[in-house]
This record gives structure tokens, C-alpha cells and sequence, in this order.
């Protein structure tokens, strides 16, 4: 779950649950206290508007004993003079948090608190100021703040007197008093409880991936690139942590390519530094040869001489190699691609490779099957390079006394095909993927009589493949290889005017 969704919904929730509790909390509370009053009071039908009015309430607990007075009132007044029977009712309504006042031709006459009624007493309403036919009493304000029911009497000597049954408002019963204590601590309850839950929920959600993200950190800190953090969720924390685990996963691929570059590169140093020793040293002999007068005959002179030249020749190409090879690695290759017509192309090429090839014993055969106009858009010179570095390769690898090697061009739809095939040792099936990899030699030996720095057909495979080409190559152990390639032809496009 996203986090924004998980704090729209902890926002609704925080809303709504506390709301929802609190008036189950309401309900259940109210309706125990409204039992209790019931029982405690003697009172039928208390609801939510009696329980929240209290002045409905304090006349509604007072309204029995209200009623016993005024039947006592009608029966017999003279009994509102007897003390005790005024002490018995007063014990009465004390437990009902009020007390009781007879007043005599506005005298008081009997009071059952305990305190100071010196205000009180001037507030209460004169005889026959109250309305008989209320039985809710009236309440008086200002100082006092009490609620008075009056029963007016005329005693048996003709005097007036009323009896006041006083229930002092701030007095309210224990059960409102507990009613509202226990919803405030239910509320705050309520709340606490909805803001840990949520707190829980929400931290539950984002801690699990935050401690797997910072033990896949403390890894990276400490160099190590072989874990998986591993986090399930659609939330934004879990799609950072497969950001950070994509990060590894290519740091990863980054430190392993720089651990094969760095070991390429020694290989290369290597196999540059194996390579030139031989006609270094070569070089070196036949220079102290003629030093030391032993090319002594103008034969022998010219064969030490044109020895040195082949030897400088072979070194200058490996070091022309390495240096080809620096500008692939940095892509940096310097294309000038323009349109060349195949035949002429290609019969200049071959022209130059049979002069080298029968130096060196070699047949040399050239099919060229397009037609006259047929042009590739490409640079000549990596392509002679994708040449020289192929028909090199078959040279390198001739093991028959006679070799051959044969250059076929086909028009094959779109691309023209070149052919290069040689008679030579041939290459197993288990090498032929992997002889365009860099550094990669079928003969891995050291001692290898046909050296190369191993780069020359990965250099290859880069050009034809930066010309939007491709390479390919079939091979028979014994038999010989053919090596494929295809380039695009140029074709015009229609302009519709």
C-alpha cells in the first residue's frame, strides 16, 4: 500500500474510530449511569435529555418525597411544625443531596443545612408566589443558584408558612459527575489508543523495508555486493528499495566489468609485451649481425635489412592495434562514413592483399557478385581494417603447405555479404561463440608460435557493429574457416513532390 494512501486512510480513520467509539462509549456509560440513577433514585423514565438537563433530573429525584409533602400538606399542615417529623424528611432528602425549609409568616422557622442560608432565605419566592400547579419547581440564580420546590401551608392558628424542598444546582448527582468522568477518560483513552494503533500500523508499514535498506547500505559501506534486498509492497519505500536494489545490482555489474577490464588490461599488457619481444628481439640479432660484420655479402645484407623492416612492420601494427583498441574502449572511434561503390572498393582492397599474399605463398581468390552500381554508405577505412584484420587472422592460423584464402561478394537484399574463407587449422565448435570476445584465443599457451594481442576480432565485430551491420563466422576443425559479414546497401528514397 502506498504511503499517501495509508495516510489518507490513518486521516479518515483518526476521524472516524474515535467519533464512532466515543458514542458506543456514550451509549453504554449513559446508559448504566441512567440504571443507576433509576435505582438509586426511585425515578422511572430517565433518558439522554433528563440525564444531560439537570434541573430535570434534580426534580425528578426530589419528586417523590415532593409528592408525600403535599398530600402530608393537605391531610394535616401543623405536622410541618413538628421538628421531628421535618428531621426525618430532611435526613431523607440529604441523601438526596437537598434539604429542607419551613418559613412561618416570613420567619424561618426550620432549616436543615448546615451552612449559612442568610441569602438564600431572602431569594425564596413570598407565599403564594409560587404556581401550585408546577410540580417542576423554579430555580433561583444570581448568588445562590438552587433549585426550589414550595408547598404553601396554612396552619391550624390561621398562620401562613411554606416549606421549601432546596437542591443546590453545583451539587449534581455522583452518577452524571461519574458519567462525565468516565467519557472524558474513555475519549482520551480512545484517542491514545486510535493514535497507537496508527502510529503501529503506519510505522509497522515503513520499518520493515527501512531496516533491510539500511542493512543493504551498511553492505555497500562496507564494500560487500553480494546480497539481494529483497521488499515486497507497492508503497514508495518499497519501490526505493528496489531502486536501491537495481543500484546494486549494477554496481555490482559495474565492479565485475572493472574487475574483467583490469584484468583485460593486464592480459593485453601481456600479450602487447610478449608479442613485440619476439621481433624486439629478432630486431635486435640481426642489427648486431650487421654490426658484427656477419652480413657480410650484399645478399645477406639485403635479407638482414628487409628482416628488420618486416619485424618494425609487425610491431608498428600491434602497436597500431592497442592504440585502436584504447579509442574502442572510450568509444571514440573516428567514423567518416561516406557512399562507396562496392566493386571498385573491394577490387582495390584485394589488388593490395595479393601483393602481401603472395609474398608470402598464399592463393588468393575474389568473386565479386553485385552489380556496378551497387554502393554501401561506410568508412573505407575501418573497413579495410575489418579486412586486413581477418585475412590476418587466416594467415596467422594457415597449417597446410598451400594455403588459400577466397573473398566473395553477394547482394543479399537489402545488405551485401562478404565472404572471406581460409583452408586453415579451423576452429572447434565449443570456441566459434566466443571468437569475437576480447582477449579470447582458442591456443591460450604463452608460447603460442602465432602470438596477437587477442583484440584483433572484437575490434572487428566493433566496427561492423557500429555500422549497423553484423559478423558471424562458420568453422570446420581441419577444413578451414569462413568469416561473414553484411553491410547495408545504399539505396535512394523516393521524394513524392
Amino acid at each position: 500500500m502506498r504511503l499517501k494512501t495509508r495516510l489518507t486512510i490513518a486521516f479518515f480513520i483518526i476521524i472516524l474510530v474515535p467519533v464512532l467509539m466515543a458514542g458506543l462509549a456514550f451509549v453504554g456509560f449513559g446508559n448504566y449511569q441512567m440504571r443507576s440513577i433509576e435505582e438509586s433514585y426511585d425515578i422511572d423514565e430517565v433518558t439522554y435529555e433528563t440525564l444531560s438537563n439537570s434541573l430535570q433530573i434534580v426534580s425528578k429525584f426530589t419528586q417523590s418525597i415532593f409528592e408525600e409533602m403535599r398530600g402530608d400538606a393537605n391531610g394535616n399542615a401543623d405536622v410541618f411544625l413538628d421538628t421531628e417529623y421535618l428531621a426525618g424528611l430532611n435526613d431523607r432528602l440529604r441523601e438526596r443531596y437537598s434539604y429542607l425549609i419551613v418559613r412561618r409568616e416570613g420567619v424561618l422557622y426550620y432549616s436543615g443545612s448546615n451552612g449559612n442560608i442568610t441569602k438564600l432565605f431572602r431569594e425564596l419566592p413570598g407565599y403564594g408566589d409560587y404556581t401550585q400547579a408546577s410540580d417542576s419547581g423554579m430555580y433561583i440564580g444570581r448568588d445562590v443558584k438552587s433549585f426550589v420546590k414550595q408547598i404553601d401551608l396554612r396552619f391550624s392558628d390561621g398562620s401562613q408558612g411554606s416549606v421549601f424542598i432546596i437542591t443546590g444546582v453545583d451539587a449534581m448527582m455522583p452518577q452524571v459527575k461519574s458519567f462525565v468522568r468516565d467519557m472524558l477518560v474513555a475519549i482520551v483513552f480512545i484517542l491514545i489508543l486510535t493514535a497507537l494503533l496508527l502510529m503501529a500500523w503506519i510505522y509497522g508499514g515503513i520499518n520493515a523495508p527501512l531496516k533491510k535498506l539500511k542493512a543493504a547500505t551498511q553492505n555497500i559501506k562496507d564494500g560487500n555486493l553480494d546480497f539481494v534486498l529483497d521488499v515486497e509492497g507497492e508503497d514508495e519505500i518499497s519501490e526505493l528499495c528496489r531502486d536501491f536494489e537495481e543500484m546494486r545490482q549494477r554496481l555490482k555489474e559495474t565492479s565485475v566489468q572493472k574487475v574483467e577490464y583490469d584484468k583485460e588490461n593486464k592480459e593485453l599488457i601481456s600479450n602487447i609485451s610478449h608479442d613485440l619481444k619476439t621481433p624486439i628481439t629478432a630486431v635486435k640479432g640481426y642489427v648486431e649481425g650487421i654490426m658484427d660484420g656477419v652480413a657480410n655479402t650484399p645478399e645477406k645484407m639485403d635479407k638482414y635489412i628487409r628482416t628488420i623492416y618486416n619485424k618494425a612492420n609487425e610491431m608498428d601494427r600491434l602497436i597500431n592495434e592497442l592504440t585502436f583498441y584504447s579509442k574502442i574502449d572510450t568509444n571514440r572511434i573516428p567514423y567518416t562514413f561516406s557512399k562507396i561503390n562496392v566493386i571498385d572498393y573491394f577490387g582495390d582492397c584485394v589488388e593490395d592483399l595479393g601483393v602481401e599474399l603472395e609474398a608470402e605463398g598464399i592463393e588468393l581468390s575474389y568473386f565479386n557478385y553485385v552489380d556496378k552500381d551497387v554502393q554501401v554508405i561506410a568508412d573505407a577505412e575501418q573497413i579495410s581494417r575489418v579486412i586486413s584484420n581477418i585475412i590476418g587472422n587466416s594467415v596467422k592460423y594457415l597449417d597446410k603447405p598451400k594455403g588459400y584464402i577466397s573473398i566473395r561478394v553477394k547482394d543479399v537484399g537489402d545488405f551485401i555479404q562478404i565472404e572471406i574463407e581460409d583452408n586453415g587449422k579451423g576452429i572447434a565448435a565449443k570456441d566459434l561463440p566466443m571468437i569475437f570476445d576480447r582477449f579470447y584465443r582458442t591456443d591460450a599457451s604463452r608460447n603460442s608460435s602465432q602470438g596477437g594481442s587477442g583484440i584483433g576480432l572484437s575490434i572487428v565485430k566493433k566496427i561492423i557493429d557500429d555500422h549497423g551491420g553484423k559478423i558471424w563466422a562458420s568453422s570446420k576443425l581441419g577444413a578451414g574457416t569462413i568469416m561473414f559479414f553484411v553491410l547495408r546497401k545504399y539505396q535512394e528514397v523516393p521524394v513524392n513532390e
